[in-house]
């Protein structure tokens, strides 16, 4: 009796190009989250808009996304070996998501060599363009971490967390956010075009099992 390939998962993961050098940093996720919370709100008319605006889109929907994500120094496919797990327990992991919400430290000392020499305005620091990497083509997302909750347990006997959970609060970045120059104006572009073509996919096949009949009764 032959026994069945167990299936190979695709990783999850977010990709961080980080300023000044933008030089890509992938984080892939250790476990794949089980659950996935969407949320997406339509653009809409200004308020005191004329009346036939009301049915009128101002664009992408605002869409944010929360991600739970477990981490264990001991687990499989962490990407530190076992002499870091052992004497540093998540630590590193979870600093490299934390570094998504800070300015790059060479910005910042930068930035404060030129108040101490005058300089009257700073601009904040750029932070890093992350993309949220979900299957295969199907969600390829820009995005902005917006805020991480983070539960540590489970510590040795140096304190070190030996396990982690994260809660990442993210906020898809459209072309509505974007500049037309910018990397995630066209995966946006790519990701709606993808929906939309499977919008088709899911629309021809309900159309099958529909009468005539009912589809007539709503003329535009």
């Amino acid at each position: 009796m032959s026994i069945p390939l167990r299936p190979k998962f695709e990783k999850g993961a977010l990709v961080a190009f980080v300023p000044p050098t933008m030089r890509p940093r992938l984080i892939a996720f250790q476990f794949n989250p089980a659950t996935m919370q969407r949320t997406l709100a339509a653009r809409q008319p200004p308020e005191g808009a004329a009346p036939e605006e009301a049915n009128r889109l101002y664009g992408a929907p605002v869409e944010t996304i929360k991600l739970e994500i477990e981490l264990d120094a001991l687990g499989e496919d962490l990407d530190t070996g076992p002499d870091i797990a052992r004497d540093k327990g998540v630590h590193p992991q979870l600093a490299v998501l934390e570094s998504l919400l800070y300015p790059a430290i060479e910005i910042v000392l930068a930035n404060d060599i030129l108040l101490a020499t005058g300089t009257i305005e700073i601009v904040p620091a750029q932070g890093p363009f992350v993309v949220l990497v979900w299957g295969k083509l199907r969600r390829v997302l820009p995005v902005a971490v917006t805020g991480l909750s983070i539960t540590e347990d489970s510590f040795d006997s140096q304190l070190n967390p030996s396990t982690a959970k994260v809660s990442l609060d993210l906020k898809v970045l459209s072309y509505s956010d974007l500049t037309l120059t910018h990397p995630g104006h066209g995966l946006f572009v790519v990701h709606q075009i993808l929906k939309e073509g499977l919008a088709t996919e899911a629309s021809a096949a309900s159309a099958k099992g529909v009468a005539a009949s009912a589809l007539g009764a709503v003329q535009i």
